[in-house]
């Protein structure tokens, strides 16, 4: 019976060595799979970067900066409008998306029941509408914003369907990040005394703002860089003012380099490729400024 023991001991050394080898392989395997995957996305972006960098890199001066759109000059011509359209549109959905985004997500977290069926529908509602596709909005936008409550192709318009479009990200992302606090401050800030919205208001939010600041601004990025809406809702591809109001005209850097891409002069097209390098620097800024509040609110845990 020893030996019968040992005699299958010796045989499964075998078996267990060699089982250990095919994880070994499995894993490094899957390993250089996720390293290509990766090295492939880097390759691609820099790629593109490369190629509107140096199809560009004439018109990458101040008057992209200083300069309004043109038609017959587009040696001349600037995307000052666009750029000034775009800030507002940002500024816009910033203003009227965030605040909303956050207290439903605050709402949803800390207030609602999630066993009653109102509540579930609307959580239901809001995951369906963060994947519906973005020229659904502008029709949205166009049926009920601009004609059926007469704001007509407004810079408001546009900037609240983009809110619209971008709401249920910052809500998913804002109740992921109230969701992520740990219970035990919440506990903590009622042994104290505090009531709900006073743990709410100095405790969950002030720990929840590197996750809804992160979630907030790649939500404006999207809307900086939607085109779709906007060609619905009156983003003029030629525009030589800047907006000077809510009920103003515009145009947005998205809308107008798709005008120079639709020209037929090289010329437009390099005008484009400064104009895809500017929009870049616009959404990196953000992206920049969501990664140091996030940074700075860490530090203060």
């Amino acid at each position: 019976m020893t030996a019968t023991a040992a005699s299958g001991t010796r045989l499964s050394a075998p078996e267990g060595g060699l089982g250990r080898k095919r994880i070994r392989w499995a894993d490094l395997l899957f390993s250089l799979v996720l390293r290509a995957c990766v090295i492939t996305a880097v390759l691609f972006l820099v790629v593109l970067i490369g190629y509107v960098l140096i199809e560009g890199w004439s018109r990458l001066d101040l008057r992209l900066l200083t300069e309004f759109a043109s038609i017959r000059r587009p040696e001349q011509a600037g995307a000052q409008a666009a750029l000034w359209g775009t800030i507002w549109l940002i500024g816009l959905v910033a203003l009227f998306c965030l605040p909303t985004g956050v207290l439903a997500a605050v709402y949803l977290e800390e207030y609602a029941n999630p066993n009653t069926w109102y509540n579930r529908l609307l959580e239901l509602n809001i995951s369906n509408l963060a994947a519906v596709p973005s020229i659904v909005y502008g029709i949205l936008g166009l049926g009920i914003l601009a004609r059926g409550l007469g704001l007509g192709f407004t810079l408001v318009t546009g900037a609240l369907t983009l809110s619209l479009l971008v709401l249920p990200v910052v809500i998913i992302a804002s109740r992921e990040a109230i969701r992520a606090v740990p219970s035990s401050l919440r506990e903590a800030s009622y042994g104290l005394g505090a009531t709900r919205w006073q743990t709410v208001w100095r405790t969950v939010l002030p720990a929840a703002v590197p996750g809804i600041a992160t979630g907030s601004i790649l939500a404006l990025s999207r809307a900086a860089g939607e085109a779709a809406p906007l060609l619905l809702l009156g983003g003029l591809t030629f525009v030589s003012f800047n907006p000077d109001g809510l009920l103003s005209q515009y145009t947005a850097l998205p809308i107008q380099i798709y005008g120079w891409i639709a020209q037929s002069r090289p010329e437009f097209h390099a005008l484009a490729s400064a104009g895809i390098v500017l929009m870049l620097v616009v959404i990196l800024t953000m992206n920049s400024a969501a990664i140091f509040i996030r940074n700075r609110y860490q530090r203060h845990r």
